[in-house]
């Protein structure tokens, strides 16, 4: 974020994240790992070590149980050193040193955090999409100049198909972003599992 620090606009019932802060909180996987459990239990409080522990699963692709004493206190210090600290500040939780506790703020678990972009794991829906309109633009083409094999195709067909092509596409990148993309909305982080 640079020098300035966190602009969170507060208000006495709301706060904004600006973009800025949102990418900064967001561009670290130990971060996105906190959000996305804290999401998964409703933004209801946990202690600093459950979080951890979950933590530490996701980032080395064990079950809790199988994890060593040194990757658990390596990601505990890491969180309660810097990260829980950083995004309290932020605004994105709610953080007791004192207590060991921690929950999403009531504004962090109001928003929809959408990760394709930082897990480098996102289908190229642009790419897609630029292709369906390059074939559409084929089709109508190819319909209007009576070439073949577009002789075949009335132009209702040709519609019925575009129509039934960009319905199971526009559902599939619903899918995609809402439920796969989003933080708290799997068991597991969308990045957990790649290499």
């Amino acid at each position: 974020v640079g020098s300035n620090g966190p602009s969170v606009q507060r208000s006495s019932d709301a706060v904004r994240f600006s973009r800025d802060d949102t990418l900064e909180v967001l561009s670290n996987r130990r971060r996105r790992f906190a959000i996305h459990y804290l999401k998964q239990r409703n933004g209801g409080q946990t202690t600093v070590s459950e979080l951890a522990e979950r933590v530490a699963s996701w980032e080395n692709d064990k079950e809790i149980d199988e994890l060593t004493h040194r990757e658990r206190k390596r990601v505990r210090n890491a969180l309660r050193q810097f990260h829980l600290p950083k995004m309290d500040e932020y605004g994105f939780l709610e953080y007791d040193v004192q207590r060991g506790t921690v929950a999403l703020s009531a504004a962090a678990a109001r928003e929809d955090f959408y990760v394709d972009s930082l897990t480098g794991g996102e289908i190229p829906w642009s790419v897609y999409y630029l292709g369906l309109s390059g074939l559409g633009i084929a089709c109508v083409a190819g319909l209007w100049m009576g070439l073949f094999p577009f002789t075949y195709l009335s132009p209702l067909e040709c519609g019925v198909f575009f129509v039934t092509v960009l319905v199971v596409s526009s559902l599939g990148h619903f899918y995609d972003n809402y439920y796969r993309m989003r933080l708290g909305s799997r068991e597991k982080p969308p990045e957990v599992g790649r290499k």
